[in-house]
């Protein structure tokens, strides 16, 4: 199968010599939901601005959809739809009349448009509320309004940018399906950023995570989290500002058998180790012998928050779904 996108050492400077991004490349096969992984300002948003035609890039190669991103933008942006991270409607049309607005935009002929406008309302489930003016609407439902107007000329490649920011997570997990409908039934190639984990890990095929405008790892979910090759133990102490304290028990934990890691991470420590379950007990009685007692302690198999720390030194701040699989340790 062919690349659909294809980046080689793209550089993003700003006018005030900011370097956005610093020679990434990747590709992407068509047919692919491929996800680009990465906090707040790590340079996400501005490769999909590049690609998709809204920035100019300071150097590299970008072809997408089989146009040269230099020599063929009108080209390509025939063939693709943006979702952005704000919601794109205007309040005071009806949610059909939005979509009518977005055909006539893509020169979308009367017959054609009206069948489509009919089938996207019925896929995001919004029929019932086609004739309301969109200003009365949810901010899951303009959302979802927002997501069939990307899809009104059956575009080819379908970028997503942080799409289910501040969503409930009801309105969340029926974007999600929506998505996952569009790439396995409708073959629709997606290029999709976030920062939220469990969003990466469901939706996406492969993908890239990305730290200061560099590629820091890339494969399947699965594969990064196996190539860390251990499970995690995360540990809070009574005050994390306390810097003895801490330093104290990290050397403590480094002593432990079995133990291969301890890092730091916002307040808590996390330690590495082949298995969690045999060291957790050896942990727990070094700390005690210490007199340290523990806020709380869990252990969980990797996630790709671990990858994230395994290859920065830090997490990834997304609280709000950065969801692990932990289980208790009852002391």
């Amino acid at each position: 199968m062919s690349d659909i996108i294809s980046v080689e050492n793209l550089v993003e400077i700003y006018a005030d010599g900011t370097k956005a991004l610093d020679g990434i490349s990747f590709a992407i096969e068509e047919g692919e939901f491929f996800g680009f992984l990465g906090p707040n300002g790590a340079g996400k948003s501005t490769t999909i601005k590049i690609l998709t035609t809204l920035l100019r890039k300071t150097s590299g190669q970008v072809k997408v959809a089989g146009y040269d991103l230099d020599t063929s933008p009108k080209e390509i942006r025939k063939v693709i739809g943006v979702l952005s991270q704000e919601t794109i409607v205007d309040v005071d049309l009806t949610g059909k009349e939005n979509l009518r607005l977005q055909g006539r935009l893509q020169q979308m002929r009367s017959a054609e448009l009206e069948s489509r406008v009919e089938e996207l309302l019925r896929m995001v489930e919004l029929e019932e509320f086609a004739n309301k003016p969109a200003g009365k609407y949810s901010g899951g439902m303009k959302k979802r309004l927002d997501l069939a107007s990307a899809l009104i000329h059956k575009p080819k490649l379908l970028f997503l940018d942080e799409p289910t920011t501040g969503l409930d997570p009801q309105s969340r997990a029926s974007i999600w399906e929506y998505l996952e409908q569009l790439n396995k039934k409708d073959g629709i190639t997606i290029f999709l950023t976030t920062q939220y984990l469990e969003e990466a890990d469901r939706l996406c095929r492969r993908l890239s995570i990305i730290d200061h405008g560099k590629v820091i790892a890339g494969g399947s979910p699965t594969e990064l989290k196996q190539a860390i090759g251990h499970d995690t133990i995360t540990l809070t102490i009574k005050d994390p500002t306390d810097i003895e304290m801490m330093s104290k028990t990290k050397m403590i934990l480094q002593k432990v058998i079995g133990v291969s890691e301890v890092i730091d991470s916002h307040g808590s420590i996390t330690i590495h180790a082949k298995n969690a379950n045999e060291v957790m007990a050896d942990v727990v009685t070094a700390l005690d012998h210490n007199n340290i007692r523990p806020m709380s302690l869990s252990m969980s198999s990797p996630t790709l928050d671990d990858v994230f720390l395994h290859h920065t030194g830090r997490r990834i701040r997304s609280e709000e779904l950065a969801v692990r699989t932990t289980e208790p340790f009852l002391m």
